[in-house]
């Protein structure tokens, strides 16, 4: 019917129908699951899931091959948020070889589309991803800003590290996909070697991670040598003082060269370059090139010597490249700028989740939380029913002390807003930075404090729960084994308000007092990435995120405190007796009192 519409001239385009970036990510989950199960992804299966998911094929004109390669390179990123996490925990070289073996189970990308002929969009290889990532230290207070951020896999190496991202791609397909793979997010889509100009006014980034056109500029049909140049030179400007750039450029962009060593040499006038290696051809053979490239490092911190510059002229194999990494300098301290709508600060240093399989208390809370102090408004509607469908939001009820505004403009529908919410008695209990520097808005804190009065009240009425506990009945008064439900409360936030922020939130509130044990149900597995993310928001550490998928099914789940995240198809799955319920339930605990 799609195929119909658009042949017969309808006044629709195809994209209305169709929304790209969503496709590319629906392509992706079903190769991911090719790649997670270590099967090698053939074109056939490549080629048969773009048919599906863009409605026609490519002789067709529905899709090109350049789009079925973004999407490879997308279940590469999504085989590492179901995997990612637990490989970091092996040795660097076995992480290493562990990312060669997933590249080698993917097509070679042999054809190239006049987009990315024109603006040399080869994406950096995911063993060469992680050395570069490796190479800038991060940690998880860091802001990294990735300039020509392609489908995200250097992102997504920063990710894995719960760092904060800045990201900007010019591309509009790979700014669809990127806006879908990494939601919330601020991607800007300028042009990287103004990167410093466009981002004027915004917070600086702490690293810098890489991968721009070698000597190709939007707009410039010629080869443009300067603009590998151009692009180091602004993010340099945009990286925050002892902060650190990790590139990667073409081999002949070296310290070594002539024509670029007077470049290297004002550098150091501000910087130090740390490292500058050659890499080996074979690494981009995956993606259809064995062009010789090279890693830069780029401390901005002042140089001893203004002329010595340490380079290596040969190219070398990934391993000796890992073993050149590991002896990098620890970077500089760095300070966050104040910021509030384009990435987060960090709040607290939240207790660490500790894995032994015996129960213990949790000792260790943050030492800043405060009790939400807010106003009690006596509220009603003063006029009636308006012509408008829509009206501006804010809290009726409540005016919360220090509390900032929403960063987007909130609205209900005009009904809505004639309708008086009920008084609150319910104080949560939260780190002060939250409510200080707006990580949480009034808006999303008023959804903590509901939720924590929905919580602390019980619904009317006792019941029996039988053997399954998949069936509820009603109690008789005084029965034997008869419990008792909490009140539940429902968040019907349209897009733009962060729902996971919320509950990210209303798991705090409840951390802070004690309780750190959460159960976080989701319906893709895939949306961990966005739970970790809006958990470390807040100030947690995504470890405490518990993915119960890599726990067996039937085995208690070791972890005394922390956020078990599963999918309601994980949590309906059961095998000889044992369920994920049941699982889920022991290790709650019966006196569980979390979110």
């Amino acid at each position: 019917m799609v195929q119909q519409l658009f042949t017969q001239g309808s006044l629709f385009d195809l994209q209305t129908v169709i929304d790209y970036g969503q496709s590319v990510i629906n392509v992706a989950q079903e190769l991911a699951k090719v790649l997670i199960d270590n099967r090698p992804l053939s074109t056939k299966t490549v080629s048969s899931q773009m048919n599906r998911y863009f409605l026609g094929t490519a002789a067709s004109g529905a899709w090109l091959w350049k789009d079925a390669y973004e999407a490879v390179e997308v279940a590469q990123i999504l085989y590492l948020r179901q995997k990612g996490y637990k490989l970091l925990l092996e040795s660097p070289l076995t992480v290493l070889l562990e990312l060669e073996k997933l590249v080698a189970l993917c097509p070679t990308q042999t054809r190239r589309s006049e987009e990315s002929v024109q603006l040399q969009q080869f994406s950096a290889p995911l063993p060469l991803a992680y050395l570069v990532a490796k190479a800038g230290f991060i940690k998880a207070d860091d802001l990294v800003l990735e300039p020509s951020a392609g489908t995200g896999l250097l992102a997504q190496m920063a990710k894995l590290h719960s760092a904060s991202l800045m990201l900007n791609e010019l591309a509009p397909d790979r700014s669809k996909i990127l806006r879908r793979l990494f939601p919330g997010t601020p991607l800007f889509s300028v042009n990287a070697e103004q990167i410093n100009d466009y981002l004027v006014g915004k917070t600086q980034p702490s690293v810098v991670l890489m991968n721009p056109p070698f000597c190709a500029s939007p707009k410039i049909s010629s080869r443009n040598p300067d603009a590998t140049k151009s692009h180091i030179n602004s993010a340099l400007q945009r990286l925050a003082d002892g902060g650190r750039l990790v590139t990667i450029t073409a081999n002949w962009f070296s310290p070594n060269n002539p024509t670029w060593r007077e470049t290297f040499h004002q550098w150091q006038e501000k910087a130090r370059v740390l490292l500058s290696v050659g890499v080996n051809g074979k690494v981009y053979s995956k993606h259809g090139t064995t062009m010789e490239t090279r890693i830069t490092v780029i401390d901005k911190v002042p140089a001893d010597n203004h002329r010595q510059i340490p380079c290596i002229p040969e190219t070398l194999d990934l391993p000796e490249l890992l073993a050149l990494i590991e002896h990098l300098p620890q970077r500089s301290s760095w300070e966050r700028s104040d910021i509030k709508a384009t990435a987060r600060a960090k709040v607290v240093q939240l207790p660490f989740r500790t894995t032994v399989a015996q129960p213990e208390t949790v000792s260790s809370l943050p030492d800043d939380v405060v009790v939400l102090e807010y106003e009690i408004i006596e509220w009603t509607a003063s006029e009636g029913l308006k012509d408008t469908l829509y009206e501006t939001y804010r809290p009726q009820r409540i005016r919360i002390k220090d509390a900032l505004s929403h960063p987007s403009l909130l609205c209900e529908s005009a009904a809505l807003a004639l309708v008086s919410p009920p008084a609150p008695t319910y104080k949560p209990h939260l780190p002060r930075n939250i409510i200080t520097q707006g990580l949480l808005s009034e808006a999303q804190l008023e959804s903590v404090i509901y939720a924590g009065q929905a919580h602390c009240e019980f619904l009317s009425g006792s019941y029996i729960v039988d053997d399954s506990w998949d069936n509820v009945t009603v109690a008789a008064q005084g029965e034997e084994n008869a419990v008792r439900f909490r009140r539940g409360w429902f968040l019907g936030d349209g897009t733009g308000a962060g729902k996971g922020r919320q509950c990210a939130g209303i798991i705090l509130d409840n951390w802070c007092q004690g309780r750190s044990k959460a159960i976080w149900v989701s319906k893709s597995s895939a949306l961990i990435e966005d739970a970790r993310r809006d958990w470390c928001a807040l100030g947690g550490d995504a470890k405490d995120i518990i993915d119960l998928s890599n726990i067996k099914l039937g085995d208690p789940i070791p972890f005394t405190q922390g956020i078990l995240f599963c999918t309601y198809s994980t949590l309906r799955s059961q095998k000889n007796g044992k369920s994920r319920l049941k699982q889920i339930v022991e290790w709650a605990g019966k006196d569980f009192e979390g979110a």
